[in-house]
């Protein structure tokens, strides 16, 4: 009879990528970039390991969205006090804040506990095209 393999944490072996988002749809680039930070590309995946690499997004500025989206799609937070919940539109937040937009349409990919907010933290985004992880020699990821 053979045995179900299991990850264990000495088998993993982390990879740093870099994504160029310009022109890049969003949901598409996120939805791959979640797939790499939860390691499902990977022959050792495990849904309750986190064996996922890590993944360096620039020209997160630039990302590109379909249809109205600019003007339709919301972003919603609460302060916690009544009359305490903010709006603000896609084009808005690219503008002000173009890093959360990708940060963001991750995020939602993952698990929500805490084994997703652990693989969160290999998201690093960038709005221009320079990045401070040139020590971990990433490789350039085609999507």
């Amino acid at each position: 009879m053979k045995r179900t393999y299991v990850t264990k944490p000495e088998d993993i072996q982390r990879d740093w990528y870099v994504v160029d988002a310009r022109g890049q749809t969003l949901g598409r680039l996120a939805s791959e970039i979640a797939r790499i930070i939860r390691g499902k590309h990977k022959p050792i995946y495990s849904p309750s390991a986190d064996v996922g690499d890590y993944v360096i997004v620039v020209n997160a500025d630039q990302v590109h969205v379909t249809g109205r989206k600019l003007d339709d799609k919301k972003y919603y937070r609460h302060s916690g006090y009544p009359g305490g919940l903010k709006e603000i539109s896609l084009r808005r937040m690219l503008e002000e804040h173009p890093t959360r937009v990708v940060e963001h349409a991750v995020r939602g990919m993952l698990p929500k506990n805490r084994l997703g907010r652990k693989m969160f933290k290999k998201l690093k985004v960038y709005a221009g095209p320079e990045h401070p992880h040139e020590a971990q020699q990433p490789k350039p990821l085609e999507l």
